[in-house]
Parts: C-alpha cells; structure tokens; sequence
C-alpha cells in the first residue's frame, strides 16, 4: 500500500505500519520505542493500546489463563478422593480456599513484588505496581508478546495452583483457619521472591542463566518443600487411625488427574506466552512426558503387586507434568520420552523418603511435584536446545549472558548450564523450605491459629470439626441390625414379637418407624398387637386410609 493511502498524517504512519506488527522481525513484534507512555503504554482515551499486539496472542493467553484456572478445582477432586471420606470436602475446601487467597494477595502487592521492573535487587520487586496501579497496555516484562495487564492476570493462576498444590499437607489434621493465614504470608515471603528469582529480568537466577519454562522452582519445588515444612510442623497423623489406609474414591482421583492434564496444556503452551510453534512444542513436550512417566510408574508397581493401579497411573501422570513444566518449552522431544521414563522410576522410588525422614507427607506432594521438578530442571542443561527456545518468534538467537554461548544445554556445548541449573536447585529448595518451616511455627504460635485440630476431632473427621458439612450424605446399612444395638434376652431368644422400633438401640434409628394402632392387617407385619410402618411408608398408608374414608363416607350417603 502506498504511504498516502494509509490513514492518517505522515508522521503517524510508523505507528501503524504492518512492518511494526510481524512475526517477520527477531525480537519483540513491534516497535515499543514509538509507545507515548512506557509506564502504561499510551493514553486509551485517545489511542488504540491493542495496536502493539496481536489478537491472537492475547485470546490465547486468556484461555490459557481459563485453563490453568480448573488446575485448582483439579487439584481439589485429586486430593479429595485421595483421602478418607470423612476428610474429603475439608481439602477441597482447603484447594479453593487458596486461590481466593491469593488472588488477593497477587492483586494486593504480590504481582508488584514479582514483576515489578523497578525492583533491583535481585531478590524481590518493590511496589510500584501496589494494587494494580499502571499495569495496563505496556509489554509485560515476560514477553513483548502481550499486555502487562494479561500477563498478570495469567501469572495469578501460577501463584493460586501453587497455593493449591500446598493445601494437600493439611490431609486429615490440619486446621483451616491457619493455613489460611500462613498462605498469604507464604506467598509473599516464598513464592514472589523464587518467581522473582527465576522471571523478572532482574532476578539473579534470570541474570545467571538458569533455564526455567513454566515454574519448577516457583511452582513445583516451592509448592513441595513448602508442604513438605508445613507437614513437619503438622505432625504425623495419628498411628491407630492409618490402619487399612488407601484412598477413599479413585474415581474422584482420576477425575482431579484429567482435570489437571487439561490446565497443564495451558500452564506449559501458555508459558510462550503467544499462539505460536513454541506453544506446540510445550504441549507436545507436555504429553510425552506425562504419558512415558505414567508408563514407568505403572510398570514399578505391578512388578510388586501384580495388579495395574489407577492411582499409580494418575501419580505417574502427574510426576510427568510436573517435570515436564520447568522443561517442556527448552528440551527436545526425544529429550522428554527420555524424561518422562526417568521421572516416573525417580518420583516413584521418591515416594520412600518421607518414611525416612519421618515426615507425613500424607499425599505425596514432595515426591510427586518437588522430586520430578528437579529432574525437569537438571534436564534442561541435559536436552536444553537453541532451536526451541527460539520457536515463539521472540528469543530467536538468545543466548547465556553468563557463559556467552547460546542459550540450551549440552546439546549446544554449553556444559556450564549443568552447575546452573543444579545451583538453582539447592537455592530454590532451601529457601522454601527453611521460610516455610519458619512461617509455620511462627504462626502456630499465636494464641488460637494452632496448626493441627485435636486427636478427638482427628477421629472424628476434618469435615464435621472444620466445616460441618461433608462431601457425601450416606446411610450405613449392615446385615445384622443386632449391630446397632446391645444384645437383649428378646432379641437373643426365639421371640418374634419384639417390636420393629425396639430393634434399633438409638433415639435416631427409634424414629425413623412409628406405631399405630389399626387392628389387624394381612398387608403388614404386626407385633405385640400393633402394626408398625416404616416412616418412609406413613404418608402412603395415611393417604390410602384418606382415600377409604372418604369412599366409606359416599356409600353412606342418603340418596336424594
């Protein structure tokens, strides 16, 4: 097109010209120097902010957003089948409950103190972003590719999963109420450091090189050895209680699983952060893991019980998309079948170390999240590759900043990036969990926060002591009804005219029937001279004694 076909005066035509908006160019798609506020990115009472990306990008940002989103409700189901009826709802609670916190918490101070440009040290931002101030059409510091405003609310689902992941530490004997109040403070004093640490350009980790995807160290080993603190400072579940333990409902466990393995897609495509092949690549590298991972751990287990597990499957599945997180946006995809076998024996020997560090780790969260993303991130200096960094059309020609060779692993004959990684790996682990641990003791004493609930309410259940309310309304049915009751002579000997109320040896089960009397009856069982009804059967019998009365009544009366 001609330059004076364009709309507009001349000097505005660089701002719109297809040139600035192409994925043609390495780098960023547009030329953020002609923006007229850096801070906000224009004024959009008289400028058009959406100019400087691309639709695309940002719907598919926003759906993986959506999708990353059901991770929390997915964690929910998984962890509720995964422990006994009486506790279930408790921890689907506990799962909801942390992303309404932290969706607090991220818009109150916690996306300022992660992302915040300002911030300098290294360590954490400040709050020049407190409470969402100017985060609006200006490039997010994580990609050019879509709007601050985007890129924070995506990030809060990062931050809420994690929240989420943690809750499962609280299985069948953690109190509600401080959980609740560590978390907020967990995520400013844990989370929004590491992810500042690993994303914000400022971060130390960012600046030394360390190659992490989508959170193996925000996400994966903060949310393990976090749960793995808040599980020591809990306590073991009591001894007598874990007899015959195994999951109450599989089928919520592999419903939670699926529900997972769907965010996952836009937890890893997502972290490209735009509809583009590096996108593909993660989600591809995303099911190759998971799938290979489920494999091996299926396999391990059958060579011991003979009897192929659906929540070995689920666990395998599981380890394989946490490893896949901090990996699956670097590494080839022959590097993720690879990975995925070697995850699934590590995570499933992992889930051994809590007996020896005498842990309750009730739900596996260390070996399932912490143990897998540390094998993700050692991969990448493995099978880290130039060629899939630079698929999302921005980091074409990235390159360390330490080591001064291109960005990737050995695969690039950068072996430096293998002490790098390993590194991160310690830093990221020791904070989290020495911070956690801190919190958690901090908390549980102030008067009335006590971590852990009472033996007695333990015994009774996290549902009825924390909530009152309980994910299933059930009626127990035994064969013997002698069950319900202490034994008597009536019952013991050969007399059947033992009332069909006095059968149950409690006021409840005593009300559920009544007596009337109505003669004798060829339709019903009669005792003692009395024909009992069950309560579930008196509004038919009053409605068929309605009926007969009333004809009764016609045939008696006078004929005109």
């Amino acid at each position: 097109m001609a330059d004076s076909a364009i709309p507009g005066t001349p000097e505005q035509h660089g701002v719109y010209l297809p040139s600035y908006a192409s994925y043609n160019w390495i780098g960023p798609p547009s030329d953020y120097s002609l923006t007229t506020d850096a801070m906000t990115g224009g004024d959009s009472r008289t400028e058009n902010l959406n100019k400087w990306f691309q639709p695309g990008d940002q719907a598919y940002i926003i759906v993986a957003s959506a999708m990353v989103l059901i991770m929390v409700p997915g964690l929910a189901f998984l962890y509720s089948g995964l422990a006994r009826r009486k506790s279930a709802l408790s921890l689907m609670w506990a799962c909801m409950a942390a992303g309404s916190i932290i969706t607090f918490q991220w818009y109150f101070w916690g996306y300022s103190l992660t992302f915040s440009a300002s911030g300098k040290s290294g360590f954490i931002g400040d709050l020049k972003h407190f409470g969402m101030k100017n985060v609006l059409g200006a490039p997010s510091v994580g990609s050019p590719l879509i709007p601050d405003l985007l890129y924070a609310f995506y990030q809060l689902q990062f931050c809420a999963v994690t929240g989420a992941i943690i809750a499962g530490a609280l299985a069948e004997r953690g109190r509600l109420l401080p959980f609740c109040i560590w978390l907020f403070f967990w995520a400013t004093l844990v989370y929004n450091p590491i992810a500042c640490w690993a994303w914000n350009p400022n971060g130390w980790a960012y600046k030394y090189g360390v190659l992490d995807y989508a959170g193996g160290g925000p996400v994966e080993i903060g949310s393990a050895l976090s749960a793995f603190a808040y599980s020591m400072v809990l306590g073991k579940r009591a001894e007598k209680m874990m007899l015959n333990f195994r999951p109450h409902n599989v089928s919520m466990v592999l419903l939670g699983t699926v529900l997972l393995w769907f965010g996952w897609l836009g937890f890893n495509g997502g972290s490209s952060f735009g509809a583009n092949l590096r996108a593909v690549m993660a989600c591809w590298n995303t099911n190759l893991t998971a799938t290979f991972s489920a494999v091996a751990w299926v396999l391990l287990d059958y060579r011991l019980s003979r009897k192929w597990s659906m929540v070995g499957w689920c666990s395998g599945t599981i380890s394989g998309l946490v490893a896949a997180t901090p990996a699956s946006g670097f590494i080839t995809p022959w590097g993720s079948v690879v990975l995925g076998i070697a995850t699934g024996v590590i995570a499933n020997y992992a889930t051994k170390v809590k007996y020896w560090v005498r842990i309750d780790d009730s739900l596996d969260v260390f070996a399932e999240h912490g143990v897998p993303g540390m094998v993700g991130l050692m991969f990448n200096a493995l099978f880290g590759a130039d060629y899939i960094i630079g698929l999302d059309g921005v980091n074409t020609g990235l390159q360390n900043t330490t080591t001064g060779t291109s960005a990737g692993g050995w695969l690039n004959h950068n072996y430096r990036q293998f002490y790098i990684q390993l590194a991160y790996v310690v830093a990221c682990s020791g904070y989290a969990f020495f911070v956690s641990a801190i919190l958690a003791y901090a908390v549980n004493y102030i008067p009335g926060l006590h971590l852990r609930a009472s033996e007695e309410a333990e015994l009774l259940g996290m549902d009825d002591d924390q909530l009152g309310e309980f994910a299933y309304d059930y009626v127990e049915v035994r064969r013997d009804y002698l069950a319900w009751t202490p034994s008597t002579k009536e019952q013991t000997g050969n007399n059947t005219d033992v009332p069909q109320e006095q059968m149950y040896g409690i006021n409840e089960h005593k009300a559920m029937f009544q007596t009337y009397q109505t003669g004798s009856s060829s339709e019903s069982a009669t005792a003692g001279g009395h024909e009992t009804v069950s309560q579930g059967d008196r509004h038919g019998v009053a409605a068929e004694v309605a009926m007969a009365d009333e004809k009764a009544s016609r045939t008696q009366e006078p004929t005109q």
